[in-house]
């Protein structure tokens, strides 16, 4: 399927915001999955690993990111490139939370700090 409309997106709720796929493997065949993320104000996603790269690129708001042992702050308009096997944890600004589009290879597992496979996040499959 080459155009995915809007309608189709699929979104996704986690305690720290919204995912809102627009396209993956199972959202128009995709290789590689495309998301967008609104996250709510002071609010953190867990330290995790992915077995793939990730590009973040923040639309709005402002973020830190800690990224294998080091931290920067991001704003609208940046642009983070998440090499696999690299922890990393976003943390959304108090004021406004953010909104980033990332890419990743599809089927692209999370990885808990202890080693545990945790799997294929809904809005990667």
């Amino acid at each position: 399927m080459p155009v995915i409309r809007h309608a189709q997106s699929r979104r996704s709720e986690t305690p720290a915001g919204v995912m809102t796929t627009f396209a993956s493997p199972t959202l128009g065949g995709a290789t590689r999955a495309v998301w967008r993320v609104e996250a709510t104000p002071a609010t953190s996603g867990p330290l995790h690993d992915f077995d793939a790269e990730q590009v973040w690129t923040f639309l709005g708001g402002t973020a830190t990111v800690e990224l294998g042992g080091e931290t920067f702050t991001v704003a609208p308009g940046d642009t983070v490139v998440m090499p696999p096997s690299t922890p990393r944890r976003v943390t959304a600004g108090a004021g406004e939370g953010f909104t980033a589009v990332v890419t990743a290879s599809a089927g692209a597992r999370a990885i808990l700090p202890d080693g545990t496979v945790h799997g294929v996040p809904p809005w990667i499959a």
